[in-house]
């Protein structure tokens, strides 16, 4: 049986003829032995036909569709054209050797000629990728190594595209960063309020949020110098008179000591800092909030988006958060609570970063369990639907956070919730309506003609 072998280069498809060999003299070891010297190596096999690629694209386009399994129409036509054909009723004389079996498969389906893929042929492809520049004539030095250069970038861009607004990598640094924020500022707010405690120690009784303390103590500043003319300011700060007032009081019977100008002006610079941290800690999560509405509109619909967030930072990304299972997201988290549940054959964690979420504070003791479980197959549902669905909708995340709700009404009213096929029912009619929707009138052209848009 003669056996073909499908070389896919750079430049092109090349088609080769391996002389002499049978079933019973495919010696793996005497291929391997003969691949490095081409006198040997070209007595076995031949150059039977090759189709260059028409451009670069061309040849991304075939090198993606390999990848895949995939057999393209230009693919196809070379082989029929150079193959043998196969007649109907009876059994080919040759086969044709390929490196991925998907591929090979997929042409027996269409084209029903024979196909293997094994250690044999991988030998002899791997000998026909030593010496294809010696196969194929009129190569200049260089060409082969340029193609597969400029084909190896375009691959690798085209796998590494994604759509910029659907980044999660932002989401996971964005969460770091807000949790990194939240440390540091609770540290500086209360080095301020220790530093100005010096100088004004009844403050910090009077005002207990540490962005208002720190813009407070840049207002005052010299507590000797505070009376009845700042008192407009005051309450602007603090948004109450009557608390400003006693802010005035406490500052006229003080038993602070007195700072320098100097010390004064050191922490104001600091409350100041402090604040501008807090503002910029602010502007960060209203940045994820909207990247989570982008990335994953559905899980942060259902559970919010910091907990969202924490999720698909500690799984490493959306596509691993989707591919975990319900039990393994309900425990994300808490594993070491887990292996030391394994190791001392105690109980297992109930929840881990899902804790955080509403749903688990609202249940009962007894049901806080059966609550995480539950909520944590529909964040799974979610995850699954923001990472595979292209179009952007909170409908079913929405639609699930009604069905957790109904679920606590049921632990603690016995009011039997819906199942969840007519939930999802309910939830697909709702994203289609959305589409359906009827185009609103905006503005008429210059001929007068309304125009429409969604």
């Amino acid at each position: 049986m003669a056996l073909y072998v499908l070389y896919e280069s750079a430049s092109g498809y090349g088609l080769f003829l391996a002389h002499g060999i049978d079933e019973i003299g495919q010696n793996t070891e005497a291929v391997r032995s003969s691949v490095s010297d081409l006198n040997r190596f070209g007595k076995v096999v031949k150059l039977a036909a090759f189709s260059p690629y028409e451009s670069a694209l061309d040849a991304l386009n075939q090198c993606n569709a390999v990848s895949e399994g995939q057999m393209t129409d230009e693919l196809r036509n070379f082989l029929e054209l150079t193959l043998p054909k196969v007649k109907e009723g009876k059994k080919p004389k040759f086969s044709l050797g390929v490196a991925e079996p998907k591929l090979g498969s997929h042409i027996y389906e269409v084209t029903k000629i024979p196909c293997q893929s094994n250690e044999f042929v991988l030998e002899l492809l791997r000998g026909v990728r030593l010496h294809f520049d010696r196969f194929i004539e009129n190569l200049k030095p260089g060409d082969l190594e340029k193609a597969q250069l400029g084909l190896g970038h375009s691959y690798s861009r085209a796998k590494v595209k994604f759509n910029v607004n659907r980044v999660d990598n932002m989401v996971i640094q964005a969460i770091f960063l807000l949790d990194t924020l939240d440390k540091d500022i609770n540290s500086f707010s209360m080095r301020v309020r220790e530093w100005y405690s010096w100088h004004f120690p009844e403050l910090v009784k009077i005002v207990n949020d540490n962005y208002l303390y720190a813009k407070v103590t840049k207002y005052v500043e010299d507590k000797s110098q505070l009376s009845e003319d700042k008192l407009s300011g005051l309450t602007d700060i603090v948004g109450d008179e009557d608390k400003a007032k006693e802010i005035i009081e406490a500052a006229k019977a003080s038993m602070g000591q007195d700072l320098s100008p100097i010390d004064l002006i050191n922490v104001k610079q600091f409350a100041q800092r402090v604040m501008d941290l807090a503002e910029y800690r602010k502007n960060l999560y209203e940045y994820l909030v909207a990247k989570m509405n982008d990335i994953a509109p559905n899980l942060a619909a259902l559970i919010g988006e910091v907990v969202g967030a924490r999720l698909i930072s500690h799984a490493g990304s959306l596509t691993n958060l989707a591919k975990c299972p319900s039990s393994t997201l309900q425990i994300l988290g808490a594993e070491k609570a887990l292996f030391r549940a394994l190791k001392t054959r105690g109980n297992t964690p109930k929840y881990g970063l899902i804790f955080h979420s509403s749903f688990i504070g609202r249940a009962s003791a007894r049901n806080k369990g059966r609550m995480a479980r539950y909520l944590a197959n529909k964040c799974s549902i979610a995850s699954r639907i923001d990472c595979f669905l292209e179009k952007n909708t909170t409908a079913f995340g929405e639609k699930l956070r009604e069905q957790v709700e109904e679920r606590l009404d049921f632990y603690d009213k016995g009011v039997a919730p819906r199942k969840n096929i007519d939930v999802m029912k309910s939830a697909i009619e709702t994203v289609d309506v959305k589409e359906d929707e009827p185009t609103a009138t905006v503005n008429g052209d210059a001929n007068g003609e309304p125009k429409t848009e969604k």
